[in-house]
């Protein structure tokens, strides 16, 4: 059963070594990412699911001890998930999971088993529903790790442009995730959410369908839209 979750963005400027000089301008979502962590702490689930962007539809499983790098930006930064870097396996962890992993071991999680679990654009609501219920009944109690961001498309510098949709899209995705609404959650346009470059809509999905019968409660930690591209921070206990 789903006991708490944290949503978070999963840009690598999430990451200071990454975003270098302009580091301080994220240092509010870090700290709401860091409270959400929290919260999946206080729960004490049994099992730990990192859900977030797969290139392919997926599901895409990473298995605990995978690593991930941002060597990929000039920054030599490993990373894994769930377990110390000495330990751990192959390369395999896209950029948003490492991020994801980042945040892990920035708050230090030993709590729980850690897993992975990648989700693409092209996957159908339901089907990402589907995803998060068969993940909620995997242990007694889970938690999970919601990575993705809104559109892109919130300036004319984003990068996928300015585009006028982009705005009411993340203000109804942000109620929703903000108060644990998974009617709402499930109703987002998936082919509105690929033009607006939207990498969150199926993680989020999967964790509207992992909440089914539970009576969680959300709160809205952080959002804005820093260079163009919208981030949400929740947590749900």
């Amino acid at each position: 059963m789903l006991v708490a979750a944290a949503v978070c963005p999963c840009p690598p400027l999430l990451v200071p070594e990454v975003a270098a000089g302009a580091a301080p301008e994220l240092d509010a979502a870090r700290a709401a990412c860091t409270d959400a962590l929290g919260v999946l702490a206080a729960a004490r689930p049994d099992r730990l699911v990192v859900v977030g962007p797969a290139d392919s539809t997926g599901p895409e499983v990473h298995p605990q001890g995978t690593r991930g790098s941002f060597r990929g930006f000039g920054v030599e930064l490993d990373v894994c998930l769930g377990t110390d870097i000495g330990a751990a396996a192959g390369l395999g962890l896209p950029y948003g999971f490492a991020v994801g992993a980042w945040l892990l071991g920035r708050t230090g999680w030993v709590d729980a088993p850690v897993e992975g679990i990648g989700v693409g654009e092209a996957l159908p609501a339901e089907r990402c529903a589907a995803v998060g219920r068969d993940v909620a009944a995997r242990a007694g109690r889970v938690s999970l790790l919601v990575l993705g961001d809104a559109s892109a498309c919130r300036t004319i510098k984003a990068p996928g442009y300015l585009d006028e949709r982009a705005a009411p899209f993340d203000a109804a995705a942000g109620r929703a995730l903000g108060s644990a609404d998974m009617a709402a959650l499930m109703a987002l346009d998936a082919g509105l959410a690929r033009e607006l470059k939207v990498s969150g809509r199926a993680p989020w999905q999967v964790l509207a369908g992992a909440a089914e019968g539970t009576s969680l409660t959300g709160e809205l930690l952080y959002e804005d839209a820093p260079y163009g591209v919208g981030y949400v921070v929740a947590a749900w206990s």
